[in-house]
């Protein structure tokens, strides 16, 4: 576990991220923090956010922060039973797993503060599914699939084994501040019967390009 500091203020004074990593299946919390936070503060949010969902850990791997090397929190791990390793600047590595995943989020963090601002916060949920559901090569899939046990049931590709997409009803192209992503209105035929959802095109037509016709109208123009 790591901090990301010194971020622009959210509209809920947000300025850092707390990221927990799991070591074996790369599965990882991105908590929106302040940096004033103090251990008290901490410990509960890390009993509610990771106690509470994935049990006690067996132990921990963070740096010498010194809320991690508090009394308080040396104390609750040890009544819960996790082995605290802190890492060294002799054994950077120890803590090396973290400082990846960090890098990965402060590169997806930028395009999210470019986009949304002072918002950011508020899509940080997003962030992290995003991260979680995204191809590892360490682990060969993605984290929710090593943590869960199956596939994740996404909202960009919302599918399932003996589901085929029937055809594209509709095309549409999502305005960003910076960037433009073109849709697609897919109808699938699936074991609950008809179902539409919006897809990235790129990606979509890479997957299914049979799909793609005349008939439907290009990006951004209405039926």
């Amino acid at each position: 576990m790591d901090f990301i500091t010194k971020l622009p203020k959210s509209s809920s004074w947000y300025d850092t991220i707390w990221v927990i990593v799991d070591r074996l299946t790369k599965s990882a919390h991105f908590l929106p923090i302040r940096e004033d936070y103090k251990i008290e503060k901490l410990a509960k949010i890390y009993v509610n956010e990771i106690v509470a969902r994935h049990s006690v850990p067996v132990s921990i791997i963070s740096d010498r922060d010194g809320r991690f090397t508090s009394h308080l929190w040396q104390a609750l791990q040890k009544a819960l039973g996790t082995r605290i390793d802190m890492s060294t600047a002799y054994h950077p590595q120890t803590d090396g797993q973290s400082e990846r995943t960090i890098q990965t989020m402060e590169d997806m963090l930028r395009a999210c503060v470019m986009d949304f601002g002072g918002s950011w916060d508020t899509h940080l949920s997003l962030i992290e599914f995003s991260y979680n559901t995204s191809y590892h090569a360490s682990i060969k899939c993605a984290p929710f699939e090593a943590l869960y046990g199956r596939k994740c049931r996404s909202p960009v590709i919302w599918t399932e084994v003996g589901e085929k997409p029937i055809e594209i009803v509709e095309r549409d192209v999502k305005k960003l501040k910076r960037r433009r992503i073109p849709l697609v209105k897919v109808r699938w035929n699936s074991r609950q019967g008809a179902e539409y959802t919006w897809e990235h095109e790129d990606q979509f037509r890479k997957k299914y390009p049979h799909l793609f016709s005349e008939t439907v109208p290009p990006s951004g123009v209405a039926t």
